[in-house]
């Protein structure tokens, strides 16, 4: 005989807290349902059919407006519309047979590169070389810039021919600048070196601020920029002498506003000098210029001289034994000395420096308050550089500097003056002093003028 117990289970719903656990249901679930052929209802019934779940995206009233997918537009092609039909083969005989501008084949280039492409290729398809391919793609990124800012198109017809070499050479420049500089390269007819330094002035002349003659040039004025670097060089050279007087020639020649010209008429003509000469109570002429590092100056320049150096506070036998000669052999400009030495300095190629050929030398002072300058405008506690010819030790000028010797005052070396040293019956020195190297520095002061010294 077959028994079977069941288990009575009470329903218990979290939906309804007033259920009472006490009342007996009717509903019974068996553990074993298959005894059962006719189970009993769940307590909760299925539904009588299955509705598929839909979800909608809604956006939010801030995003409303906002597209939900946004397809990839490529940017516009570089290349002419009347080019974008060719294919590889059909834009390199483009190139190869410069059909066409200048700048509108150069496009042609980056999208040969964007196809695998490389210059060495190119240039041995088209005969363009990588360097010619470089200057045709930035010069004419140069000029679409210039159509952008509605440069004057009788301007950019200029540059039709023969322009990408000129517009190249503008590409560091602003836009602003680049459209000025244009308009000055066409209107005087540079070349490719002319249109160099231009661009080199325009780009230098803001950091230049504080020099001596600055303030009367014009920034915005292409020519301005050039004359004031004209205007600077000439400072350089000893006063007066010829390439003095070029470098000034040169700068009133390219100078645009009146202000810039009037300054450099009065170097030219000497009013400054005859002033200066009125006052009485100092000498006509001053051999040696002083001049200011600026920082970056030694790696802007095309080139520099190397020399050796001595510390004041050493004896007279180390300039002596310092080498004198130092030049650069082969192919690298390996420099090469005639001894090893301790200390060397790189200076820019300055034309006092420069023209030293054999026997220059440099002796480093720690404080600047040892030149014979004036101290109540030239108080300055400052390291200097002082550049001297030992091949000119005679004491022949008396407007001259010249470097001796001194016993005691922990100096070994000190700078006099030429009629000095003869009113001492010192006829011979170490060398002759062509140059006073200031350090660098973020704020800039006036050059030495010939007033400051004593």
């Amino acid at each position: 005989m077959l028994s079977v117990t069941a288990n009575i289970l009470k329903p218990f719903s979290s939906f309804n807290p007033n259920t009472n656990t006490n009342t007996n249901t009717n509903l019974l679930l068996f553990s074993t349902s298959f005894l059962n052929p006719h189970p009993p209802p769940l307590l909760y019934p299925k539904p009588s059919s299955l509705k598929p779940i839909s979800a909608t995206l809604t956006p939010s009233s801030s995003s409303q407006q906002q597209q939900v997918y946004q397809p990839f537009r490529p940017p516009p092609s570089p290349v002419p519309a009347k080019f974008r039909s060719l294919d590889a083969n059909g834009r390199l005989e483009i190139l190869a047979n410069r059909l066409g501008l200048w700048y509108e084949f150069a496009p042609l280039i980056p999208s040969l590169l964007q196809e695998g492409f490389t210059p060495p290729t190119i240039e041995e398809v088209t005969g363009i070389s990588g360097v010619e391919q470089n200057r045709l793609v930035v010069a004419a990124q140069v000029r679409d810039s210039l159509v952008q800012s509605k440069t004057d198109p009788k301007i950019l017809a200029e540059f039709d021919t023969g322009g990408s070499e000129l517009l190249y050479e503008i590409r560091l420049l602003s836009v602003q600048q680049r459209a000025a500089a244009a308009r000055y390269i066409i209107e005087n007819k540079l070349d490719a070196k002319g249109t160099q330094d231009l661009a080199r002035s325009m780009k230098d002349f803001p950091r230049r601020r504080g020099d001596k003659g600055w303030e009367s040039f014009d920034y915005a004025h292409p020519g301005d920029c050039l004359g004031f670097i004209y205007y600077r060089q000439a400072r350089e050279h000893k006063n007066p002498s010829e390439p003095r007087t070029a470098a000034l020639e040169q700068a009133l020649k390219v100078a645009g506003t009146d202000k810039a010209k009037k300054i450099i008429l009065t170097d030219l003509e000497g009013e400054t000098d005859e002033k200066e000469g009125r006052e009485g109570d100092v000498i006509d002429v001053v051999r040696v210029p002083v001049v200011r590092l600026k920082f970056g100056e030694v790696a802007e320049s095309s080139k520099v001289v190397i020399l050796p150096v001595c510390r004041a506070d050493e004896k007279d036998k180390e300039v002596l034994e310092a080498p004198w000669e130092c030049s650069s052999e082969g192919e690298f400009g390996v420099v090469v000395a005639e001894k090893g030495w301790k200390r060397w300095v790189v200076l820019p190629g300055w034309e006092p420096v420069v023209g030293l050929g054999k026997g220059g030398v440099v002796v480093s002072f720690s404080d600047a308050r040892v030149l014979p300058w004036k101290v109540n405008r030239w108080y300055k506690e400052e390291p200097i550089l002082l550049v001297a010819d030992r091949s000119k030790k005679e004491v022949t000028a008396d407007d001259g500097f010249y470097l001796a010797a001194v016993e005691g005052g922990g100096l070994g070396f000190k700078v006099v003056r030429g009629s000095a040293l003869k009113e001492t019956g010192v006829k011979e020195s170490l060398g002759t002093v062509v140059m006073i190297v200031r350090p660098p520095r973020d704020e800039t002061d006036d050059q030495l003028s010939e007033e400051d010294w004593e």
